[in-house]
């Protein structure tokens, strides 16, 4: 039986990991503070979505969200 190489956990990915985003990783696209993306991307229209609970709850952002928010913003 052949031996598959084992992956680098850091590496493995599934798809609802490569499709959102953390809040971090938001902040740092829109080149804006991680305490600027908890306040106002709500009230900009992105919808966050938590997971957990209490002060360690994590809000990911969907990419395409974020995305077309983006384009939302662009000046014509």
């Amino acid at each position: 039986m052949p031996v598959e190489p084992q992956s680098h956990p850091d590496q493995i990915r599934t798809d609802i990991d490569s499709s959102r985003r953390d809040t971090s990783e938001v902040a740092v696209m829109l080149n804006m503070s991680t305490s600027w993306v908890y306040k106002e991307a709500s009230k900009l229209g992105l919808k966050g979505y938590k997971l957990g609970r209490g002060r360690n709850a994590k809000v990911l952002y969907k990419r395409a969200e974020v995305f077309k928010w983006l384009e939302q913003q662009k000046i014509h």
